[in-house]
């Protein structure tokens, strides 16, 4: 065997059998297909695979990924502050784009300080490894996101999960942490799949009881959730009882990418001198820096945005349950209808997407098994007209599929 053969063969190995698992999944219809956009996303867009399309599967909830203020912000911040810092900011330096975003978040989360990085996965990622070591306990619900789920497993302290939203199970776990260094209890504000809130006056009220701190992630439900689109916290009128808030920048507030994590002077003082993404990634381009600021300008100025967009989700909502559909109860933008098994989710959605409505099928490993669904999100900008159309669409496919 030649030199050339023997590199080659390893990789040979790999490719066919990766390419074994990936057949498989085309043979099952599990495989994921991904769209292309020729364009800014918004309420209707043109795709390669069917010309245009209405879109019902965005986490643009304000509607300002296309933004003429928000697109204005960030291309004046890349001509002031260039493509980046290329390094680190511990390196390299910070923006001044990067403490006026910082100063931005503080405020709407009502905290004394904040801290970007480049996702959200990274500020979670970053977070429970740094404040959380083997002398302390992360109680996590069970259906929080990957990275709250993938922030907990790089921490080096012990782990409890409790059932979604069962308080008792979780003041069991917090019974059980007495006498640990630090109990953290970490939950979604707004559970991306489910579409349901965390029981956050319970939640508080047990941490209060048993001396923990609150970790919440509301990446989906900043601009959805509360009368001025600040959250699941101000939903409930708790803004000052949350110890740590996560979130992101790339779902209502732009769209484009970008996370933080919110807290006390002294936790993100913490991070800053701790935090691995924070120390050995590069810093929030200017750009999304400028476009996320600029969209919490217009979030506050322009609260009849959060008002529509609760009454346009009412209305999806309404309109599936009169047309035969039950998709999962909950109050925020996010509207799931459950079909079943991964295959039947992905065909559904590709029957929608020949109708002119772009909408994902999630199934496994996103959610159980057997419990595949169609994820709705809503927008702040579709009308009644784009909603009814959209409905009439849904209702034809889920009879010609016997959904419905």
């Amino acid at each position: 065997m030649t030199a050339t053969a023997r590199k080659e063969a390893p990789m040979n190995s790999l490719t066919s059998s990766l390419q074994t698992e990936l057949d498989a999944m085309a043979k099952a219809g599990t495989l994921k297909k991904f769209r292309h956009i020729a364009g800014p996303m918004d309420t209707e867009v043109d795709m390669k695979e069917t010309g245009h399309a209405l879109v019902l599967s965005s986490n643009n909830y304000l509607g300002f990924s296309n933004h003429p203020e928000v697109i204005e912000a960030g291309v004046a911040a890349l001509k002031k502050y260039g493509a980046g810092t290329a390094s680190v900011r511990f390196i390299c330096g910070t923006f001044t784009i990067h403490d006026e975003i910082e100063a931005a978040i503080a405020k709407m989360h009502r905290t004394e300080a904040a801290l970007t990085y480049v996702s959200c996965w990274a500020a979670n990622t970053g977070l429970m490894p740094a404040i959380a070591g083997a002398e302390d306990v992360l109680i996590s619900d069970a259906l929080n996101h990957a990275s709250l789920i993938d922030g907990c497993r790089m921490s080096k302290a012990k782990r409890h999960i409790y059932p979604h939203s069962d308080m008792a199970v979780l003041e069991e776990k917090l019974k059980e942490s007495q006498g640990a260094r630090r109990i953290f209890i970490v939950t979604d504000g707004v559970f991306s799949m489910e579409g349901t809130i965390a029981k956050l006056p319970e939640i508080v009220a047990l941490a209060r009881q048993y001396n923990a701190a609150i970790i919440l992630d509301d990446s989906h439900g900043v601009g959805v959730m509360g009368k001025h689109g600040r959250g699941t916290a101000e939903h409930f009128g708790l803004e000052h009882e949350i110890d740590i808030y996560t979130g992101t920048l790339g779902k209502a507030l732009g769209g484009a990418a970008g996370g933080y994590v919110a807290a006390s002077n002294a936790v993100i003082e913490y991070l800053n001198q701790t935090s691995r993404p924070q120390l050995f990634s590069n810093a929030l381009p200017a750009t999304i820096a400028a476009s996320a600021m600029k969209a919490i300008e217009i979030m506050e100025r322009e609260p009849e945005r959060v008002a529509h967009l609760h009454a346009i989700t009412k209305r999806m909502r309404d309109g599936l349950k009169a047309r035969g559909f039950k998709p999962l109860e909950g109050p925020s933008a996010i509207v799931p209808i459950i079909v079943g098994e991964t295959a039947f989710a992905i065909k559904m959605s590709q029957e929608l997407l020949g109708e002119g409505i772009f909408i994902t099928g999630f199934g496994y490993p996103v959610v159980p098994e057997g419990t595949a669904r169609l994820r709705i999100q809503m927008c702040a900008t579709l009308t009644d007209a784009q909603v009814d159309a959209a409905l009439e669409k849904f209702e034809k496919v889920g009879k010609k599929l016997g959904v419905i």
